[in-house]
């Protein structure tokens, strides 16, 4: 990971109050994860303990330690239940069932690097598996 990068996310919310959750998004967003290195250059310069930082990273879904899977995941939910979702043949080495991303009006939905996919029927879901 580029510390260069890293700092410069970090002074970028220098003085702003709360800064470390939109420090960890900038992180999340730039190098696709918040990685140990970047936990401990956070604590740092925030003045907090890694176990701090990392009870947030750990807290919250949207960070990873690890860069994020790139598989099609899709939503398992009650509402995309009663949408069709059972009905659609599934890869399971290219989709991870998650449970709820909050589109239950417009199920079946999905949900692929941060794009999310809604009204599935099976041709959209067999080309979001394709495009992987």
């Amino acid at each position: 990971m580029k510390s260069d990068k890293l700092e410069e996310i970090i002074a970028r919310h220098s003085g702003r109050e709360g800064p470390l959750l939109p420090i960890l998004h900038d992180v999340q967003a730039d190098f696709g994860h918040v990685s140990e290195q970047s936990i401990r250059a956070i604590a740092a310069a925030l003045n907090l303990t890694r176990a701090e930082v990392h009870g947030v990273v750990s807290f919250y879904h949207d960070f990873a330690a690890t860069p994020k899977s790139s598989k099609v995941k899709l939503c398992m939910a009650e509402a995309c239940q009663a949408r069709g979702v059972g009905a659609l043949r599934i890869d399971d080495g290219k989709v991870e069932p998650i449970y709820c991303l909050g589109l239950c009006s417009v199920g079946p939905a999905a949900l692929v690097d941060g794009t999310v996919y809604a009204r599935l029927d099976q041709t959209a879901l067999d080309a979001l598996v394709a495009a992987r």
